[in-house]
């Protein structure tokens, strides 16, 4: 296996304070702790999100909440435009690959860019900025998306080349996400992470202050960010607000209280999605008086099943698994229809998505699940054992899944939830598991980042599957591929092994639900399958 495709986890979907900082719901409160801004945020928009976090440094920073902060206060060489997954220059006026073998990838920046604090940024600052993260190597950090990248050569103030051990046509990607984020070589540390409190960028916003508390261990979390506009900034986004807010939450039922009161102005896709549901009703009524704009998202959830166990290790019960299961009903009835049903591990509005396990399985059938495990000699039922721990729905999601599997005697299944997020994490890499469902948000919208992580070596979600026919020729093929569409087909043709092979067993994927007061306007021009929200684009009217 190449170091290509030795990827580190992802940043796995999770909700309130369970995220890379260890605490309890009851340890979301804020503590305030000023970096600089005072209270000059009384007037800014404020946006509320349940995606919490406790690190903003981008060498260690690698959840939903901590990059919805950086993609809007540090530039990155590029960036994903509204309504583009193709990456286009920011820091950069130009980007290329050079030859045909996806190895060298070279950059012109723009001249004179400065960071917020006026310091000149050079190719000197992204080369720091690079190598600072891999010596760094936050174990909860973005470095291992780097793995490829050999050296980081300055050419001059302007230029910058990347040499790569091996092809990797996703470095574009990967540098236009928070990850590729360019820091100051003169503020952040060479070999450790800098306090929240003190960082600086060249994004549109400057980050003004950071309300924080302690919770178990002495790890913070995050309660409060807020910004305001950087007037050094050079980049191409025009800004319809001075001063933006970021509120966390523990729970989605206190979001929905805080946009209720008015704490918050607007929220991300983290309200409760039958309260989501409930709120586009009413509008669709013309009742109510918050605004929803719905938008398709790639945020995408798993049942994913341990390989190397006696029952889930054998193939049949795997494909009777996905014979039976009815996606259609779990976004309908346990949903609300706030999700679609995903027959793959690429979501729709990803090149490279197919349709691989209704192609493969098409509609829920007892008859044709029982003929796999007959086939096989499984003893029917099968003992199951799922696991979950954290879930938008709580527990209806399993409860659904159970009935489902348990149709026709088939399968005997009991549930079990781990509440606690990192003694989940540890179980599913122990094997402790069966079968267990996790959600994945991807890096970068590119079919790679949902295949790779997820699939070879075990991929993020430790559950023992390889083949080496996918991780040593499918895989690699599709890395030397620069031009993503050629890449289609080849991906096509791994979901169609997966869809046989059933390592995981793809859900479906959210949409995007983001509600906000009547006075708020601009959430439509930003909402997109990148899952990047662009603060600049919000206003007030």
């Amino acid at each position: 296996m190449t170091s290509a495709i030795r990827r580190a986890p992802g940043r796995l979907l999770t909700l309130g304070c369970a995220t890379l900082v260890a605490t309890s719901l009851a340890g979301c409160g804020s503590v305030k702790s000023i970096a600089g801004g005072g209270d000059g945020n009384k007037n800014a928009i404020t946006m509320g999100t349940t995606n919490v976090t406790g690190v903003l440094d981008p060498a260690g920073a690698y959840d939903q909440g901590s990059w919805l902060i950086l993609e809007n206060s540090f530039q990155g060489l590029l960036r994903f435009p509204a309504g583009s997954t193709a990456p286009q220059p920011d820091a950069a006026q130009s980007c290329e690959f050079s030859g045909a073998d996806a190895t060298t990838y070279h950059c012109t920046l723009h001249s004179g860019l400065t960071f917020s604090n006026g310091h000149p940024l050079t190719a000197q600052d992204v080369v720091f900025s690079m190598d600072r993260m891999k010596k760094i190597k936050d174990e909860n950090g973005p470095s291992s998306l780097f793995d490829t990248v050999k050296s980081v050569e300055a050419k001059s103030d302007t230029e910058v080349v990347f040499h790569l051990a091996e092809p990797d046509a996703t470095l574009p990607d990967k540098l236009a996400g928070a990850a590729g984020s360019i820091v100051d070589h003169q503020v952040f540390p060479a070999d450790h992470e800098l306090a929240n409190s003190q960082l600086v960028g060249s994004g549109p916003y400057t980050i003004d202050s950071v309300d924080e508390t302690a919770g178990a261990g002495g790890a913070k979390s995050i309660g409060k960010v807020t910004l305001s506009a950087n007037a050094k900034y050079k980049g191409d986004q025009k800004l319809k607000n001075s001063k933006f807010a970021v509120k966390f939450f523990g729970s989605p039922d206190e979001l929905k209280s805080a946009l209720d009161s008015g704490a918050v102005d607007l929220t991300d896709n983290s309200l409760d999605p039958q309260v989501s549901a409930q709120l586009l009703t009413d509008q669709q009524l013309g009742k109510g008086t918050v605004k929803i704009t719905q938008a398709d998202g790639n945020d995408t959830r798993f049942l994913v099943f341990n390989t190397k166990d006696d029952t889930t290790g054998q193939l049949a019960v795997r494909q009777a698994a996905a014979q039976l299961l009815d996606r259609q009903a779990l976004a309908r009835d346990v949903y609300a229809r706030t999700v679609e049903p995903l027959y793959s591990p690429v979501p729709s509005g990803i090149g490279g998505h197919s349709t691989a396990f209704y192609d493969k399985y098409g509609e829920p059938d007892v008859a044709k699940a029982k003929a796999y495990l007959t086939a096989a000699k499984v003893p029917i039922p099968v003992k199951l054992t799922l696991t979950w721990s954290r879930t938008r729905a709580q527990g209806a999601e399993s409860a659904a899944l159970k009935k489902q599997l348990e149709a026709g005697g088939l399968f005997q299944v009991t549930v079990n939830q781990e509440p606690d997020w990192t003694a989940f994490k540890k179980g599913w890499a122990a094997g402790s598991y069966q079968a267990y469902t996790v959600g994945w948000s991807a890096d970068y919208p590119d079919a790679d980042d949902f295949i790779v992580p997820l699939v070879v070596g075990g991929g993020a979600f430790h559950n023992g599957f390889d083949d080496p026919q996918i991780s040593q020729k499918l895989v690699p093929e599709t890395l030397r591929q620069t031009d993503r569409t050629v890449a289609t087909s080849t991906f096509a043709a791994i979901q169609s092994q997966l869809a046989v092979q059933v390592p995981l067993l793809p859900l479906f994927q959210n949409k995007s639900f983001y509600a906000a007061r009547p006075d708020i306007t601009g959430v439509d021009a930003t909402v997109d399958s990148t899952n990047v929200f662009r603060f600049a684009e919000i206003g007030r009217g």
